[in-house]
C-alpha cells in the first residue's frame, strides 16, 4: 500500500499548493493549462485504448457496463456524495466547483492504466515504482486542477486511496490468476473511459463517464472465462 499512500499524499500536497497560489494564476493561464491537460488526457486514453485486441469483448463490456451504470446511476450518486461533502465545507471559498473538481479528478486519477497496473504490480510483487511515477504526475496536475476547481480536488485523494488500495488487496489475494491479457484489455476499456473524460475536460461533450465504470469489471469477467 506504500505506493497508494504516497500517491494520495502527493495529490493532497498538490491541491494545497494550488489553493495557496490560486489567486496568482491568471484565468487565461489556468484555462490553457486545463486544455493542455485535456489534450494530454486524450492522448493517454488513445494509447491505452489501442492496447486492446479483444474488440468484441471490449464493445460488450462498454455496452453491458453502461447499462448497469445507468440503472445504478453512478454519476448521480457521485454527484450527491460530492454535494454532501461540499455542504460540510461551505465556509471555504471556491466550493461552487466542489463536485466538478471531486468527480473529474477522482475519475482521472483512478481510471487509468497506471492506477490499475501500478496497484496490481504492488499487490503481486510489492514493487510500488509505477505508483510512485503516477504520484508525481498526479501531484503536478492536482496543482493545476485545484487552482481552478478548488478544494474538491483534494478529496479525490481519498478516492485514489480506496480504489487503488482495494485493487492492491485483491491482487494479493488472486495473484496467481491475473494474466497480462486481462491487464491489457482492462487498460483498453479504461482508455475509452479516459477519452470520454478528456472530452469533458475540453468541454466538447458531456459524457456520463462514471456510469461506464462497471465496464472495467465486465471486461475482467469476460477475460477470466475466455478460453
Amino acid at each position: 500500500m506504500l505506493g497508494t499512500i504516497i500517491n494520495s499524499v502527493a495529490i493532497i500536497l498538490g491541491c494545497i499548493v494550488g489553493m495557496i497560489f490560486k489567486n496568482r494564476f491568471p484565468v487565461k493561464i489556468s484555462e490553457i493549462l486545463i486544455q493542455g491537460i485535456g489534450l494530454t488526457t486524450l492522448m493517454i486514453g488513445s494509447q491505452m485504448a489501442i492496447q486492446g485486441s479483444e474488440i468484441i469483448y471490449i464493445i460488450l463490456s462498454i455496452v453491458i457496463g453502461g447499462i448497469i451504470g445507468e440503472i445504478i446511476n453512478i454519476e448521480k450518486r457521485l454527484d450527491n456524495l460530492g454535494n454532501k461533502i461540499k455542504n460540510l465545507f461551505k465556509k471555504f471559498k471556491g466550493t461552487e466547483k466542489f463536485t466538478e473538481g471531486f468527480i473529474a479528478t477522482s475519475l482521472l486519477y483512478c481510471v487509468g492504466s497506471m492506477a490499475v497496473m501500478g496497484a496490481i504490480e504492488e499487490g503481486i510483487s510489492g514493487n510500488p515504482d509505477i505508483l510512485l511515477a503516477k504520484s508525481a504526475l498526479d501531484g503536478i496536475s492536482s496543482i493545476i486542477f485545484a487552482s481552478s476547481l478548488g478544494i474538491g480536488v483534494l478529496f479525490s485523494a481519498f478516492s485514489v486511496f480506496i480504489y487503488q488500495g482495494m485493487i492492491t488487496q485483491i491482487a494479493q489475494l488472486v495473484r496467481n490468476f491475473i494474466t497480462d491479457g486481462m491487464i491489457n484489455e482492462m487498460s483498453a476499456v479504461g482508455g475509452i473511459l479516459i477519452i470520454g473524460l478528456s472530452l469533458e475536460i475540453l468541454k466538447i461533450k458531456k459524457i456520463k463517464v462514471a456510469n461506464l465504470l462497471p465496464s472495467l469489471i465486465i471486461i475482467v469477467i469476460f477475460m477470466t472465462f475466455k478460453k
